[in-house]
């Protein structure tokens, strides 16, 4: 096994990803508020990244065979992955950057919760009380008591953003689940660059299907076509720092790292979009982002 790189220094490289991450959401907005259609951004994105990783397996030289019992599952993951790339980016659509990606991130939730009701792994307590901060933490940051009291100031799209962003996690840990329990076994590449491929494909599919509406509408002008550019490189530089590096990360104990996504959103969505938070929801983010961060070094 390769030597693990200096803390300070695997630290840093998480961080980028994560940055790159956040990048490529705020870019997918930028692009959309310019009149690029979903599908667009999406099969640009997932295009780079089947490219980045067929090259990768490429390289090692692994090979593409999937084995005859986990071809099933395999779609399933593209199929997965599918609705979940296109459930965020339609939530990125609709409300606040930060706030997807907030609602997203908390899909380890949902993935405790997965593994008690299909393999009986009852959640710790402290599971449970860090699950109830969390919930006070998105009541918080989604200001439900405010829209609560007027629904109508934050008008349609919102609610239906803030229930794409839930349906991405759920898809997510769904994912996840699958990944760990039937598809553990493939290589980390050759199992991507298919679920890549099978996102790529049906997206393409669903586009000229007209399945998804205009999804194929292209930006109005210059600035909207570097925000597809720029939410492929960022997603594909982002994925092959972590799956190139990925054995020298130490990712067992450097992962909440990665929870630093949604702050990175924060600031680039304040800095390009102009987005701005009240202070009651940025508290509520802190929160939120304790709670994950809590769960991803529990050792339950």
């Amino acid at each position: 096994m390769p030597d693990s790189l200096p803390r300070p220094l695997a630290i840093t490289i998480l961080i980028f990803a994560a940055t790159l991450f956040a990048a490529n959401h705020v870019s997918a907005r930028f692009a959309f508020d310019d009149g690029a259609g979903l599908v667009l951004a999406l099969v640009a994105r997932s295009s780079v990244a089947f490219l980045i990783m067929a090259t990768i397996v490429l390289v090692r030289r692994q090979p593409m065979t999937v084995p005859a019992g986990n071809r099933g599952w395999q779609l399933a993951l593209g199929v997965l992955i599918t609705l979940q790339s296109l459930s965020l980016y339609a939530a990125v659509a609709r409300i606040p950057v930060a706030i997807a990606l907030l609602l997203i991130n908390s899909w380890p939730l949902l993935y405790t919760l997965l593994n008690w009701v299909i393999n009986g792994q009852r959640p710790h307590l402290g599971f449970v009380l860090i699950l109830a901060l969390i919930l006070i933490g998105l009541v918080m940051v989604l200001d439900i008591p405010g829209w609560l009291a007027n629904p109508s100031a934050l008008g349609d799209d919102w609610a239906v953003g803030v229930m794409l962003a839930i349906l991405a996690s759920v898809f997510l840990a769904l994912a996840m689940w699958l990944t760990n329990h039937q598809l553990a076994r493939m290589p980390g590449a050759v199992r991507s660059a298919y679920t890549m491929f099978i996102v790529t494909v049906s997206l393409v599919v669903a586009g000229s299907a007209r399945v998804i509406g205009d999804g194929f509408a292209v930006p109005e002008h210059v600035q909207g076509w570097l925000g597809i550019i720029s939410l492929a490189l960022c997603y594909g530089i982002a994925s092959t720092v972590l799956f190139v590096l990925a054995p020298r990360l130490n990712i067992a104990r450097n992962a909440p790292i990665l929870n630093f996504e949604p702050v990175a959103s924060l600031l680039l969505s304040y800095i390009v979009l102009g987005q701005v938070l009240s202070f009651v929801q940025l508290l509520g983010g802190a929160v939120v982002l304790s709670g994950i961060v809590m769960l991803s070094v529990s050792k339950h």
